[in-house]
């Protein structure tokens, strides 16, 4: 019987929710209210992801490879963030490429973006659908065994930086490729 109550008062509450809804006052006024908009990521694969690595113009792209579970990158995303804010302005594209499991994109992934202020510049990548290939064509330090991971490109010029990212190196290495 729980098997389907529970499936049943999932889909009426699913049902039931709408961007707009209208509330009865007491005075007998129709208001209208208005939900939140449901937020969502983008999933990517991996032949976008090398197609937004290999660009190259006069933008300066600051790619990080992270994942919710992982230490260091959650202690560098307020940097990033930062100096993202600093430089909003500017020719600069920063995005952040989340390799959490796929069962944890909705349930992880999303709201940690949102509490961090990056949800606009988050993207989702299935780590399990890379292979050796991926990283020897866009990488020339990182093979995928550690995360965090940022490369940095504008033009021909690129840096890679393996591991957690200070304020200070962060600015510092794109201030080298300027």
């Amino acid at each position: 019987m729980r098997k389907f109550i529970l499936p049943l008062a999932l889909g009426l509450a699913v049902v039931s929710c709408k961007k707009e809804a209208p509330v009865e006052t007491t005075e007998n006024k129709t208001e209208t209210t208005t939900e939140s908009p449901k937020l969502s990521l983008k999933e990517y694969t991996p032949e976008k992801v090398s197609e937004l690595l290999s660009t190259k113009n006069d933008t300066l792209y600051v790619t990080n490879f992270f994942a919710t579970w992982c230490g260091p990158c959650v202690k560098e995303i307020p940097h990033f963030k930062e100096v993202m804010d600093e430089n909003k302005d500017k020719p600069v594209k920063f995005t952040f490429v989340s390799l959490d499991e796929k069962a944890d994109w909705e349930t992880k992934v999303l709201p940690f973006a949102d509490t961090k202020g990056i949800t606009a510049n988050t993207v989702l990548l299935n780590f399990e659908s890379l292979n050796e290939g991926f990283f020897s064509s866009n990488f020339k330090t990182w093979d995928g065994n550690f995360i965090p991971f940022t490369i940095l490109r504008k033009g021909d010029k690129v840096e890679e930086i393996g591991g957690g990212v200070s304020k200070e190196i962060l600015v510092k290495k794109m201030s080298s490729l300027n």
